[in-house]
């Protein structure tokens, strides 16, 4: 997919295609997915060579290519990653992405739509469009937080030894609650991933803004600077967030085992002198004297019954029933 955007008198247009550099104002390509066709009419007509971009930063006569890999919402609420680099020139701006809708392209579109003043120039409407960048990294990052919120709570939960239906919270549930933390550290470390990305595409504009005649457009890079960090430390907050509950669970878990090995040692520890008295009466001796005696049954099965009581007064003493 190939659109054009620029303004003709105060108003937007998007035509479908690479056009012509207006008269004044500026130009914004987009392009999306790997288009060949596309890549070889830029280089043509505009002289744009998105190949040079191989590394995140290159700079040549006419334009600064940035390549970042961010984060987005797609349209069913899910985050994903990809690849995009941007070409900003004086007028022009070229941005080439892997997707074929990456979704905070379209909504700078939206934005510039309402408020078309807010971008004069190649370098105004780049700031515009990494605000929404920004906005969206942060929308997953909140999301990323409501969803600690809620496994934070699961944890208290399994602490608490049971769910609302009397079951009993162990391994099993403490298994699958460190596997669903372990996807949010992935997700928020490519979150922190994306945001130095965006941070390095921002201090770059900012390199490109004339601090004399461009007085208002430093003034709004530098509020998006303060922005993309304060976002960068959210999301650092939320890593760190994850980092300790996954050490929570991983404390529980072991709590949990050894609940479950300290229970099964004490019930070998109090039926193993009853197996040993069992023992002793399954032999076969010529001479067994509790056989005749009258009381012999019931003498065996009360000393069974000591010798089962007697370890379990032992571990209850020494408190390892707790």
């Amino acid at each position: 997919m190939i659109r054009s955007i620029y303004r003709h008198e105060d108003r937007i247009q998007t035509v479908q295609g690479i056009a012509d550099l207006p008269t004044e104002g500026f130009l914004w390509i987009d392009v999306g997915q790997s288009d060949p066709a596309a890549q070889t009419e830029l280089r043509n007509r505009y002289n744009v060579d998105p190949q040079l971009s191989n590394t995140s930063v290159y700079e040549d006569e006419e334009y600064v290519y940035l390549l970042a890999e961010l984060v987005a919402i797609n349209e069913q609420r899910e985050p994903e990653f990809h690849k995009v680099i941007f070409v900003l020139g004086d007028r022009l701006l070229v941005t080439l992405h892997d997707t074929a809708d990456f979704t905070p392209l379209n909504r700078a579109m939206q934005r510039l739509a309402r408020r078309p003043q807010q971008a004069t120039d190649a370098k105004s409407l780049m700031r515009m469009i990494l605000a929404g960048i920004n906005d969206s990294t942060s929308q997953v990052i909140e999301s990323i937080a409501l969803d600690l919120e809620k496994t934070a709570a699961t944890i208290a939960q399994i602490s608490g030894q049971s769910t609302g239906e009397g079951r009993e919270l162990g391994v099993s549930d403490l298994t699958e609650t460190l596997l669903g933390l372990n996807d949010s550290e992935e997700l928020i470390s490519n979150c922190l991933e994306s945001q130095l990305a965006l941070a390095r595409v921002v201090r770059y504009l900012n390199g490109e803004v004339n601090n004399q005649r461009e007085q208002e457009l430093q003034t709004l890079v530098q509020e998006l600077i303060a922005d993309v960090n304060g976002v960068k430390e959210h999301a650092a907050f939320e890593h760190d967030k994850v980092r300790y509950l996954q050490n929570s669970v991983v404390g529980l878990l072991n709590i949990k085992q050894n609940q479950i090995v300290k229970v099964f040692t004490i019930i070998t520890a109090v039926f193993l002198p009853p197996t040993l008295v069992a023992t002793f009466y399954g032999m076969n001796f010529s001479v067994m004297p509790e056989l005749s005696w009258k009381h012999g049954f019931t003498m065996s099965i009360m000393l069974t019954l000591i010798a089962a009581l007697l370890p379990l007064i032992y571990i209850k003493r020494k408190g390892w029933l707790r």
